[in-house]
């Protein structure tokens, strides 16, 4: 189950020592309450995917996508692009997410300039990838909400700092 690796510098001598799991199979546990009990959940990897890239789960994706507006990516197809394009290659896009093929595209880098003069550089990924991007956010956020601290508010939609 583990083995002991040994991480060689560029100098040629070992510079490390660790164990490490051959597999990340089962380590991380999911807890929800049952009956005022805590109890170990694990979600189903196949079920998640099959989750996230359900009909509705994209269409309410592509609709938050639109909402966004947004310039385009690398590709520079903006949001109004991204209906007839999904009409021609939903299929595709779907089957490549599935079997573990798809790749992220390039994001696109922009200054932007801030108040103080400076400038601020952003990345601007493609509207596919925020389509992607929002129907995994949309399945896995409520998983990993109920996690989290109630006093940590970073990247957290619908959480009020008192």
């Amino acid at each position: 189950m583990h083995k002991i690796r040994v991480i060689e510098s560029t100098l040629g001598y070992p510079q490390k020592n660790r164990m490490e799991s051959e597999s990340y199979e089962g380590v991380q546990t999911y807890m929800d309450m049952k009956d005022g009990s805590l109890i170990a959940v694990q979600p189903n990897k196949d079920d998640l995917m099959s989750q996230i890239l359900s009909p509705d789960n994209l269409n309410r994706a592509y609709l938050q996508v639109v909402r966004n507006k947004g310039v385009g990516g690398v590709d520079r197809m903006d949001f109004k692009q991204l209906l007839p394009y999904l009409h021609e290659h939903k299929s595709e896009l779907i089957e490549s997410i599935r079997i573990g093929r798809y790749k992220p595209n390039s994001v696109r880098r922009v200054d932007i300039a801030k108040d103080n003069g400076k400038k601020r550089l952003i990345g601007i990924p493609t509207v596919v990838d925020r389509l992607i991007q929002q129907a995994i956010v949309q399945v896995l956020s409520p998983i990993y909400e109920r996690q989290f601290s109630p006093s940590s508010f970073g990247f957290r939609p619908d959480v009020v700092r008192m």
